[in-house]
């Protein structure tokens, strides 16, 4: 049956316009009750197991209810399931109904619990049940005159619903089956009752589960609008609403932002503000009222006070400590210690929160501060990440809660309320664990983590898996070439291979060949999809967050020796200078003859008893990646330095036991050259093919003020650094020596590293600077390391349809969707950045845990007004040294911002000064351990 539905849209030119759209109703859609006889059997995509799995049951099976004890059903409306899916994922809730009416809503309003229920709907256990009641002859209403679209939305619901009940009474069967509607807005609870629809609000329901007293934690409190004035003082400003923001913004009364909480300062905050203006850029947010519920990472509309009330960042640090939860008068107090005397050149615009935009609201990892009050249901939960505010929320498990780091979501954050109200979603384990830690770590840092889903891995090669006729089709077969790998011990990714042989006219041929992951994933497809969202490999101390199934990680894209694997090679005619006189690039068939450690590689290098192939190869990679190398300083490359740390694990318990700074071999150098080598070739190569769409690597040149600290630590050292040119700072570090303080160089190229910029992905249709600072190379992209970065998909990608050896697809030739994908790729690189630190840094607490006190040589890197920064070169660890303690009078302290220096009482204290440190771990706040450092040389 064919019926039409028509509504009114507005052009881009502001003209209002009828559509007609048709609208199909047909009568064999199926109910989903895996015993219902009146319903046209359901189609399943695999074996007809699988269709029964995933429908309804026939007798369902699910908690208990005292409201309705016999055998039920379940239908949520949209604001149910988008307020409470922690509740629907509860393995505890099954046999669930899922209107397509609620679906497009979710849909529509919020894509991550979208997200979140289709992944429900496809797990075969918990049989929800996705019913197209837009498209049955029975279930589907017209608009009313006069009837909002809500209202509309809410009928076609409940019309579902009576609908389901007299369906089931047909069936006959032994006990009839009941379908419960779940409601949490009152008039429609209402008119359900009217219409003899049995209907429950969310929590009724919840409470009814008698033996699933847990689940009561996990409801989220939707309070309504109108509740709020009844109780306590309104606190903060009401919010304007969004129909109005969006005029302001229009009018430019208005800015709209990102709003960042400051870690250091509870009160205080910033708005970066979207656009191309070049003026108030930044607007600084202090004082409770004017932060008015804003939470890190929301998009917020901010109204500029004027230039009398602006104010300059502050430099004290405060911390919420979460005790004077309703004493306002207090916090005030605290609002105007910010406002200490500054003088004019200091202030920056400044502003306050008028209203929200959009919540980027997450699930927050943290740990409750349990109510003093004995027998109490509300408490506070203290979020891991300092920039959340605190969470109150409802629990009856306090006691077991205590000491566990728990997952708690925000519900909402009434004007009467000095902290947002949220629920309890899932304890992660004890605080200090091992594996609870690292879960947390991952959670913060935003990285999906999760285990493959089957509808990615249904993606991968068959095994056993061999290389067909088909494969071979656009080949070269250069399995006859002593090519070999060399990595770090342990590498089970092995992404990239070398050779190098001399020619008959005398130069000499080398290739590098790299995984070809984008023959296994295919553009597109759930497989491709996941590993784009991924974007990066994330390594932890002990742990590997794969980009792509171990598969192909570990197996059929690691080049391993003695074994036949596909590669993309990039080959180079180079002579014996080292100068490239031809480049060509094919995908290939590689058999790698060695997989060798860096220490391995180096000593076939200098072992003068071996003269095998692969060892001459060794040989001469090793000779011309030195050209090379050399060619790339002159060109004012930087060579800077980050102490990287490695731990010697326990084989049993898996502690780490042994803590030292990473040594780099000749090897590693070399195998980077080419690895640099290669992605400058193909980098050259998909821009001349695609000017508009490769996807490119720069890292912009820093602004000079950047440079400040490097240049002002060096002078006091009475050395020089010229900062003009990446080449003159490159030489000026060189000559940076000290025949009396050799670390000194590693000092400053350790501080060099610190001003420099971020590198980024961008697209080359998008932007016209291209410049790579660091290398000194005017084009760069990344193309070594497919295995563990999706850019580099990309690239190979672009590559392969640039020399015929692949097709092209539209995403691919898109430059705004490229520039999205850009963008996703550089928050992953970052964030998985601070989750290695971040695991360092916690392999590091349980390091030092372990050892008591430890008294260690350090340097100073910075000097800042209270506290000195160290870094001690045995474990490569940075920490801050403070002056001013808890409970201890505070020693007179005189900073100078010029020399940088620090004195303490009679102490000067200058950047680069060697001292000795104690080293012990702080587990005083057992949510932030830290490594507490003491001066004991000199003495203050």
């Amino acid at each position: 049956m064919l019926t039409s539905r028509t509504f009114l849209k507005r052009t881009r030119a502001g003209a209002v316009v009828k559509v007609v759209r048709e609208h199909y109703l047909r009568e064999d859609i199926p109910c989903g009750a895996a015993h219902c006889r009146l319903c046209p059997p359901r189609a399943a995509d695999g074996p007809p197991a699988a269709a029964a799995a995933t429908g309804l049951q026939a007798q369902p099976s699910g908690a208990a209810s005292s409201l309705c004890p016999g055998p039920h059903y379940l239908l949520p409306d949209t604001n149910l399931l988008l307020h409470q899916i922690d509740i629907l994922e509860d393995p505890v809730i099954k046999n669930v109904i899922v209107l397509q009416t609620v679906l497009q809503e979710v849909r529509n309003r919020s894509a991550p619990v979208y997200k979140r229920i289709r992944d429900v709907i496809q797990n075969p256990e918990k049989h929800f049940y996705s019913f197209t009641n837009e498209h049955h002859r029975e279930t589907y209403i017209e608009q009313k005159q006069g009837e909002t679209s809500n209202d509309r939305n809410d009928r076609a619901i409940r019309v579902a619903v009576k609908w389901y009940n007299d369906h089931l009474k047909k069936i006959e069967d032994e006990e009839n089956i009941q379908v419960i509607f779940l409601t949490n807005d009152k008039t429609n609870k209402e008119k359900a009752l009217e219409e003899g629809i049995t209907a429950y609000t969310c929590e009724e329901y919840i409470k009814s589960l008698t033996a699933n007293p847990d689940l009561l934690d996990r409801l989220a409190c939707v309070s309504d609008e109108g509740k709020e004035i009844e109780s306590g003082k309104i606190i903060f400003p009401e919010h304007v609403p969004l129909s109005k923001l969006q005029q302001g913004i229009k009018s430019g009364i208005y800015l709209q932002g990102t709003y960042r909480a400051s870690r250091d300062n509870y009160l205080e905050a910033t708005v970066w503000v979207h656009g191309d203006a070049e003026e108030n850029k930044e607007i600084i947010i202090q004082g409770l009222k004017h932060l008015n519920r804003a939470v890190h990472e929301d998009i917020v509309a901010v109204e500029l006070l004027a230039k009398d009330e602006w104010v300059a960042p502050s430099s004290v640090v405060l911390q919420d400590d979460g005790q004077n939860e309703d004493d306002i008068e207090k916090e005030e107090e605290k609002a105007s210690i910010l406002k200490t005397s500054v003088n004019k050149d200091m202030l920056r615009p400044t502003g306050r929160v008028v209203g929200i935009i959009k919540r980027n609201w997450r699930p927050f990892c943290g740990m409750l501060s349990k109510s003093q009050i004995k027998e109490a249901r509300r408490h506070l939960f203290t979020p891991a990440d300092r920039r959340i505010p605190r969470i109150r929320i409802e629990t009856r498990q306090a006691d077991t809660l205590e000491g566990q780091r728990i997952i708690v979501a925000i519900d909402g954050w009434p004007r009467n309320s000095r902290y947002p109200n949220g629920h309890f979603v899932k304890n992660l384990g004890s605080a200090g664990d091992k594996e609870t830690e690292t879960e947390v770590l991952l959670l913060e840092h935003d990285v999906p983590h999760q285990p493959f889903s089957q509808g990615v891995l249904k993606f991968l090669p068959k095994m056993p898996w061999s290389i067909t006729e088909q494969d071979m089709k656009y080949r070269e077969d250069l399995r006859h070439l002593y090519v070999c790998s060399v990595d770090p011990p342990g590498c089970t990714d092995i992404d990239d291979a070398l050779h190098c042989r001399e020619v008959e006219n005398g130069n000499i041929e080398v290739g590098v060949h790299i995984a070809d992951v984008s023959h296994f994933i295919r553009p597109g497809n759930a497989l491709d999809e996941e590993s784009a969202k991924r974007g990066t490999t994330v390594y932890l101390c002990e742990k590997r967050i794969d980009m792509v199934p171990e598969l192909l990680s570990s197996n059929l894209c690691s080049l391993r020796s003695n074994v036949d694997r596909l590669a993309f090679s990039c080959i180079w005619e180079m002579n014996h200078k080292a100068e490239i006189l031809k480049t060509r690039f094919t995908k290939s068939i590689i058999n790698s003859k060695a997989s060798l450690t860096y220490a391995e590689a180096q000593m076939r290098i200098d072992s003068a008893a071996m003269n095998d192939e692969i060892t001459t190869s060794l040989r001469g990679l090793n000779k011309l990646a030195k050209i090379l190398k050399k060619k790339r300083i002159d060109n004012g490359a930087l060579t800077l330095s980050s102490p990287e740390v490695r731990f010697h694990m326990d084989s049993e318990t898996h502690d780490p036991i042994d803590l030292q700074t990473k040594e780099l071999k000749e090897t590693n150098s070399m195998v980077e050259e080419f690895m640099l080598l290669a992605n400058v070739s193909v980098a050259q190569k998909i821009y001349d093919e695609f000017p508009e769409f490769a996807l490119l690597r720069k890292h912009p040149a820093p602004p000079p003020s950047n440079y400040d600290i490097l240049v002002k630590a060096a002078k006091s050292k009475d050395l020089e650094i010229k900062t003009d040119s990446a080449k003159a700072l490159a030489e000026s570090l060189d000559k940076a020596e000290s025949p009396t303080f050799p670390y000194l160089n590693t000092l400053l190229r350790i501080l060099a590293t610190r001003c420099m910029m971020q590198a980024v992905y961008f697209c080359s249709g998008m932007d016209n600077d291209f410049h790579h600072y660091g290398l000194a190379s005017p084009i760069y992209t990344h193309f070594t390391s497919p295995i563990r970065r999706y850019s580099d998909i990309i690239v190979h990608r672009l590559l392969a349809v640039a020399i015929g050896a692949d097709s092209t697809y539209p995403d691919l030739l898109d430059k705004h969707k490229l520039a999205d994908m850009c963008k996703n790729l550089n928050y992953r690189h970052k964030m998985a950045q601070y989750a290695q630190r971040a695991s360092v840094a916690f392999h590091t607490q349980l390091f030092f845990k372990n050892k008591g006190v430890v008294n260690e040589d350090a340097y100073i890197l910075f000097v800042r007004k209270n506290a000195v920064v160290v870094l001690i070169p045995k474990y490569g660890l940075e920490g801050t040294v403070f002056f001013e303690e808890k409970g201890k009078p505070t020693p007179r302290l005189d900073y100078n911002n010029e020399v940088p220096s620090l004195t303490v009482e009679d102490t000067t204290l200058h950047v680069f000064d060697k001292v000795k440190v104690n080293i012990m771990l702080d587990a005083s706040n057992i949510q932030h351990q830290k490594i507490r450092m003491v001066l004991v040389e000199p003495k203050v």
